[in-house]
């Protein structure tokens, strides 16, 4: 019962101040002129959403951090080594992402859209991964690669470094090519979060994992109060600086939990929108022909006529099953 209360106190905190924030936030982020700019390409619908506020990921991001400080302060719980590494990849992918939306709102080019280029953020992220492994091999992580349905256990020693990174590149970008109807990344990521509290919740064995479950439950209830405004019709999105934040987190617990495994089944519809953009990729450049109208999915289905509330609520129902499926697999299996 102890574990329910703390859960619905997280969820609670992270909620109320998530509203806060976002009647705060909100109209600072217009004064500023922080608007999305809509590529030309896309059809009529996206078209109205031009000049909507961004960088909304603020609306979850400090609500969640300043709940951590007040339950530190009322020492109800504890720091340490575990807690300041999803910390620092949370607050570090959203930092990435605020420069990125920044210089795409400032900058007067052609598409609107000029942030930063690819290899300023490789280099950013690989420093990221930097900084997690060393805190991590410092405080005795293995670096084997576990894959516990069938007990096998992988040695990767120094190497687990670069895994690392392709897991925190991969999530991250799963998660913000999945940002792009309103209130889907949000809703999927709720679902996605709360498989990862209860599964931090049972991996007893880890320092700290109380604290991780509670930055999960604390997230869930920003994400829900941040909703408030992105559900449709949007006011203000999330932006980078919401999505690569969002998708450094959930790469960090799944490794600190040793359950990268479970991540691809609990985000199984990042994966897909990821699949279905690569695929689209490679068939135009190899082939010259679309296997999708439009890239990613949920783009495919607005083309076939969908609304966007029918997509989202679609996407949404697979993922809440895929999450309950990767609770079964995390903590049963």
């Amino acid at each position: 019962m102890l574990i329910l209360a703390k859960t619905t106190l997280a969820i609670m905190l992270g909620f109320v101040l998530s509203v806060i924030a976002g009647f705060i936030i909100l109209p600072l982020v217009k004064k500023a002129h922080f608007s999305q700019k809509i590529n030309t390409f896309v059809n009529e619908r996206h078209q109205k959403k031009q000049g909507t506020s961004t960088i909304g990921g603020l609306i979850f991001i400090i609500p969640t951090i300043i709940a951590l400080i007040m339950l530190y302060l009322k020492k109800s719980i504890s720091i340490n080594h575990n807690l300041v590494i999803l910390v620092f990849v949370f607050l570090s992918y959203a930092a990435l992402g605020f420069l990125d939306d920044y210089l795409k709102t400032k900058r007067k080019t052609i598409s609107g859209n000029e942030g930063l280029k690819s290899w300023q953020k490789f280099v950013l992220q690989i420093l990221i991964a930097v900084v997690f492994f060393f805190i991590y091999r410092s405080y005795g992580g293995t670096g084997d690669l576990t894959l516990s349905l069938f007990g096998w256990n992988f040695p990767m020693g120094w190497a687990y470094g670069l895994f690392i990174l392709l897991v925190l590149v991969a999530t991250t970008n799963a998660v913000n090519i999945t940002d792009g109807l309103d209130g889907l990344a949000s809703g999927l990521s709720i679902f996605a979060f709360a498989a990862f509290g209860l599964i931090a919740w049972n991996t007893t064995w880890l320092e700290g994992y109380q604290e991780l479950a509670i930055f999960c439950f604390l997230l869930i209830g920003s994400l829900a109060g941040f909703l408030v405004f992105n559900s449709h019709p949007a006011k203000i999105f999330m932006g980078d600086t919401g999505s690569l934040a969002l998708g450094g987190a959930l790469a960090t617990l799944s490794v600190l939990t040793r359950h990268e495994f479970s991540l691809i089944l609990v985000g199984g519809v990042f994966v897909i929108e990821t699949l279905s953009s690569l695929i689209q990729i490679i068939s135009i450049r190899k082939f010259n022909k679309r296997i999708f109208k439009r890239a990613p999915l949920h783009h495919h289905f607005e083309e076939l006529g969908w609304e966007e509330t029918d997509i989202v609520k679609l996407f949404w129902s697979i993922g809440f099953l895929l999450a309950m499926l990767g609770i079964i697999y995390g903590v049963w299996l």
